[in-house]
């Protein structure tokens, strides 16, 4: 049988920080593109009241190699912060500047 909840009760909780669709797209390809070159092999998404987090791993048993998060409150603007285990490696507050830290520099390719 469904549970009635009272609509004001529901609001009144504090709401869940999730990635956006557009958010999740810029994730997502980036993440396709270093599964297709060999580097990565899983991740996970986790959501909560204080932000949400992409982790990236090369196995899955693993520690993540990178965390995406996104961090909002009521108070403050929305961050993104990319982070390894042991550093930040960047802040911002757009994803697609965040994401740059991500970004493999370029290689001299010989022929």
């Amino acid at each position: 049988m469904a549970k009635v909840i009272r609509l004001a009760e529901y609001r009144a909780r504090p709401s869940l920080v999730h990635f956006n669709r557009i958010e999740l797209t810029l994730l997502m390809n980036l993440y396709s593109r270093r599964v297709a070159a060999g580097e990565w092999r899983d991740y996970a998404i986790d959501q909560g009241t204080a932000g949400a987090m992409f982790s990236i791993y090369r196995h899955a048993g693993e520690h993540p190699l990178y965390t995406v998060a996104k961090q909002a409150s009521r108070t403050h603007p929305t961050v993104f912060v990319v982070a390894t285990p042991e550093r930040e490696l960047a802040r911002s507050p757009s994803l697609s500047e965040a994401l740059k830290a991500l970004e493999r520099a370029p290689r001299l390719v010989q022929s």
